[in-house]
């Protein structure tokens, strides 16, 4: 009697020794890309031809038609190692009939917490004032020259997205007595939201808090009107994907509804924001500042809007 065919895994990049370890001791025969550099699609397609089983990605590999079509006999399963699919066609493996899976909650506390410490960078003036200080420009102590940072404390940010990352951004801004308006075009928690509410009242009649603070669902128009702070945690969306799309969701128009003391914070998609009405908006002074940690390209390219120097003391890139 033959043995039984082992499943065959090939890993787009490497996913660490005790996730590696665990799959080759469940008896799975894996093969990983060693490069730090993403593998070539035709390499994807031969191994994907060759027959294997399972093949596990990463944001980085474009996975469409051709990868589907070179599987169709024998890929049982794409498994992304990230949080985001936006390089997975979803139309594609929904034709092929070909499953794919995402690492759902894995950075949910990760991505709010910089999100919220990129907020307070901007408040503070943290990267203008580094600046100062390692070019040697700081001459003198004055109480508020030549900048003043500000508190985040008792303002109000608007939080685009009331998914899991969103809601995780709640639960830190609360800490910090900040008013909260939310924005999302399916998807209310208004049990968490009534909870979180409760939460703050009970600080306040406590006195944990000074100041009595609210938190309520609005429409897209109102919470971009209303926020000091507006952080967007929406997924990547395109026309024809929903009703809803989410791409190029932060542009002129949009921007131009924001408090010209507002500030933009985006830890979620890069083409959510129209970077170049983005750089305008900062260039006219339509808004303070922004601080984004993902791009319409990445790595950036030379020549991205993003990096013009007249607006270097009003954009942080991470």
């Amino acid at each position: 009697m033959t043995d039984k065919k082992r499943f065959r895994i090939f890993a787009t990049s490497r996913i660490g020794d005790p996730a590696e370890n665990r799959l080759r001791d469940r008896g799975y025969e894996l093969e990983v890309f060693e490069g730090p550099e993403a593998p070539p699609k035709k390499l994807i397609i031969e191994k994907v031809k060759n027959g294997i089983d399972g093949l596990i990605t990463t944001l980085r590999d474009a996975i469409d038609a051709e990868i589907f079509e070179a599987g169709k006999a024998s890929l049982k399963i794409v498994a992304q190692i990230a949080v985001g699919f936006d390089n997975i066609n979803r139309a594609d493996a929904n034709k092929y009939k070909i499953p794919f899976t995402n690492t759902a909650d894995v950075l949910t506390e990760a991505t709010a917490e910089f999100a919220f410490l990129m907020m307070g960078m901007l408040a503070r003036k943290m990267w203008q004032s580094e600046r100062l200080v390692r070019e040697q420009k700081w001459p003198s102590w004055h109480p508020f020259l030549p900048f003043l940072g500000d508190e985040v404390t008792g303002k109000t940010i608007a939080i685009i997205g009331t998914g899991r990352i969103g809601l995780a951004m709640i639960k830190k801004c609360s800490g910090f007595d900040m008013n909260m308006l939310r924005y999302d075009p399916a998807y209310h928690n208004d049990k968490y939201i009534a909870s979180i509410q409760e939460l703050m009242d009970l600080r306040h009649a406590k006195g944990i808090q000074k100041e009595k603070t609210w938190i309520k669902y609005v429409e897209f128009e109102e919470a971009l009107r209303g926020g000091d702070y507006v952080s967007i945690h929406v997924p990547l969306l395109r026309e024809g994907e929903t009703d809803k799309p989410t791409h190029h969701l932060i542009n002129e128009k949009t921007l131009k509804l924001m408090k010209p003391t507002a500030y933009l914070v985006n830890s979620s998609r890069g083409p959510v924001v129209d970077e170049k009405a983005l750089a305008n908006a900062l260039k006219d002074k339509v808004i303070a500042g922004a601080a984004l940690d993902v791009f319409e390209k990445e790595p950036l390219p030379p020549d991205s809007p993003l990096l013009d120097p007249e607006i270097a003391d009003r954009m942080r890139l991470f």
